[in-house]
């Protein structure tokens, strides 16, 4: 194969961090290129150099683009090369149809008038190459995240695209989503499309991956040839993390103690439409020390459990009781649930977690100001203090706690998140996809601090789609399905089939 894209010591500094450090990568024609390593190893910043995001003279090095060495000022110039990017973070207009969407900033038009009748046939056409069946004129908000992501994939093919860069395109996807787009990637492959595929999902990257970039710190570690030689996910994250890891999830002995928390029939209504009921008499505890998870598929009700638990932030005509300690408490707003011990991490991070153009110290403490002031008067040098110690105590990896926290890595950004919420002191802390879009390594860093949190005698819901994840940490599991709670099992007597099962027949 030829090779039609290498990138030559690249190098990118921030202020105060070295991000790329003499990166070198080399994509051959046709291939599924993955590109690895832990939050904050370069990866999407080498893709921004690559793209034009970050325009040619504020990097070192060389691209090299099918035999032509090129100067990218911008992800236009990029794009008119066939280099298409598709972002973590989708860049849909959700109140836009399908076929604007496919089409927006590269519109089919005579002398600046579009053309509606054959924007909506090429759209057709684009939606059969990635499998949808959908109308042209369905909105982008009435399709679900999976389909918006062959959306995005549709837009690409519209660009005449050469080389496909997809960052964490399945991180949002439940598993048979996942399948179809991986499929679809090796149907691309075999048009000749070469795609760089940036994922911390080992097994899929293992199962499609013809090469695989290691980045680490922001260097280029190694590239292993998944023909050459059988490549373990074992040897992938040695090279991701630099060492070994015996065990992806750190032992715990529970020490699981009284009853912590309880919900009793709680019934929850859909907040637009008061004739669906999302959450179905839900009864549900949770011990002192205790980590319990939640399972099953989008759409099952998991997070809308969990926002409608934390100050009714989600729903209407909610009913049901909230006890905490034995005694029955108003957990009606977000204020009086924080007031009694009830603390919730979102699963989104940027949208609702996290204030990103503010700094660490501002996050940190946006959950409990009256801690960090007096007669209303915030204390910079107390606020700074704490921020130093959550920065020290978890491990946030950042040059300054005054970043701003749009700079951090995800697995940083998450870190951050935990520290504004462990600073309200919790006694029950409900944790919605925890490690969604986070490294090996990160990962096993935020596992370490939900087992320190239950040893201190914490309550922890944890809300997640990988199950390994939740046998691997929870002491007991419920199982949800269409709003209601299909069963319940004990975590070191199950396994994935048994709850796959009871998520399947419900």
């Amino acid at each position: 194969m030829n090779t039609i894209l290498e990138m030559r010591g690249i190098t990118k500094s921030f202020p105060g961090v070295k991000a790329l450090d003499d990166v070198n990568l080399k994509v051959k024609s046709g291939e599924i290129h993955a590109l690895v390593g832990e939050n904050g190893a370069g990866k999407s910043t080498l893709m921004k150099v690559l793209s034009g995001v970050y325009p040619h003279g504020s990097y070192d090095g060389e691209i090299v683009f099918e035999g032509e060495t090129v100067a990218f000022g911008s992800i236009t110039d990029s794009e008119n090369k066939g280099i298409i990017i598709i972002h973590q973070e989708l860049a849909l207009v959700p109140l836009l149809s399908i076929a604007e969407n496919i089409f927006l900033g590269n519109e089919i038009q005579t002398n600046g008038v579009i053309s509606w009748p054959e924007t909506f046939a090429r759209s057709v056409e684009l939606l059969k190459k990635v499998g949808l069946d959908e109308k042209p004129s369905t909105l982008i908000d009435a399709i679900g995240v999976g389909k918006q992501q062959l959306v995005e994939i549709a837009k690409a093919l519209s660009k005449k695209v050469k080389l496909l860069i997809l960052d964490e395109p399945t991180s949002s996807l439940q598993e048979n989503d996942s399948q179809k787009l991986l499929d679809l990637l090796l149907e691309f492959k075999k048009q000749g499309i070469a795609s760089i595929l940036i994922s911390h999902k080992l097994n899929e990257v293992s199962q499609v991956a013809d090469t695989i970039t290691v980045l680490r710190d922001g260097a280029t570690v190694s590239t292993l040839d998944c023909h050459a030689d059988k490549i373990s996910e074992e040897h992938i994250i040695r090279d991701m993390v630099g060492r070994d890891m015996a065990h992806r999830y750190p032992e715990r002995t529970p020490n699981i103690r009284e009853k912590l928390f309880e919900i009793s029939n709680w019934n929850v209504w859909h907040p637009e439409h008061s004739d669906r009921q999302m959450i179905k008499n839900i009864n549900l505890s949770v011990s002192c020390g205790e980590v319990v998870g939640i399972a099953g598929l989008m759409g099952s009700g998991r997070t809308e459990l969990a926002m409608s638990i934390f100050g009714k932030s989600y729903g209407q005509n909610i009913s049901g009781k909230v006890f905490m300690n034995g005694k029955e408490i108003d957990a009606s707003t977000v204020p009086s649930a924080i007031k009694n011990g009830i603390c919730y991490v979102t699963e989104d991070r940027k949208e609702l977690g996290l204030v990103l153009e503010e700094n660490i110290v501002r996050n940190i403490t946006l959950s409990n100001l009256p801690g960090v002031s007096s007669n209303g008067v915030i204390d910079d040098t107390s606020e700074r203090r704490i921020a130093e110690d959550y920065r020290e105590t978890l491990n946030i990896r950042t040059p300054s706690v005054f970043q701003k926290v749009v700079n951090l890595s995800g697995g940083n950004q998450q870190k951050v998140v935990l520290s504004k919420w462990l600073f309200a002191n919790p006694q029950l802390l409900i944790l919605d996809e925890p490690t969604r879009g986070i490294d090996i390594g990160a990962k096993f860093e935020i596992y370490t601090i939900i087992n320190q949190l239950a040893h201190e005698g914490k309550g922890i819901i944890l809300i997640s789609s990988e199950m390994p994840e939740l046998l691997g940490m929870c002491d007991r599991i419920y199982v949800m399905n269409e709003g209601a709670f299909a069963g319940e099992v004990v975590a070191s007597k199950s396994d994935q089939e048994q709850i796959m099962s009871m998520i399947v027949k419900g």
